[in-house]
């Protein structure tokens, strides 16, 4: 009898969590959202100046952090990543990167990813949709 209890809490365990994790959506808002998690796919691009790595088949997936105000970008093709850039909100449902100017500019809905950052000599972009 234990055994049998013991193989259905695991299928239960299993259950939950195919659901959970099926339950996110593509709609979800970056914005509204106390945790966010999306991967955002399209063309990336980083180069330091010895480096230029660039696909139009990259992806970025962007973690909103605990602090509720930071996000996390991790770049596939072996780019860099960006971690705790700091948002504010724009708008109903678009995140600006705070101190954005001409050369540095992060902007994140719930569809597209845009990025233009250069940091001590080194440059990353995006252009992503979800």
């Amino acid at each position: 009898m234990k055994k049998v209890i013991r193989i259905l809490g695991v299928l239960m365990l299993v259950v939950v969590a195919t659901l959970s994790f099926a339950s996110c959506s593509n709609d979800d808002d970056p914005v509204n959202n106390d945790f966010f998690a999306g991967t955002y796919k399209g063309k990336i691009s980083y180069n330091d100046g010895s480096t230029n790595n660039s696909t139009d088949n990259g992806s970025v997936f962007v973690t909103k952090i605990a602090s509720g105000t930071k996000y996390n970008f991790a770049f596939s093709n072996g780019i860099p990543d960006l971690n705790g850039v700091e948002f504010q909100q724009s708008g109903d449902h678009t995140l600006v990167m705070v101190g954005s100017s001409a050369t540095s500019y992060i902007r994140i809905d719930n569809n597209e990813l845009k990025i233009l950052y250069m940091k001590d000599g080194k440059t990353w972009t995006a252009n992503c949709t979800r």
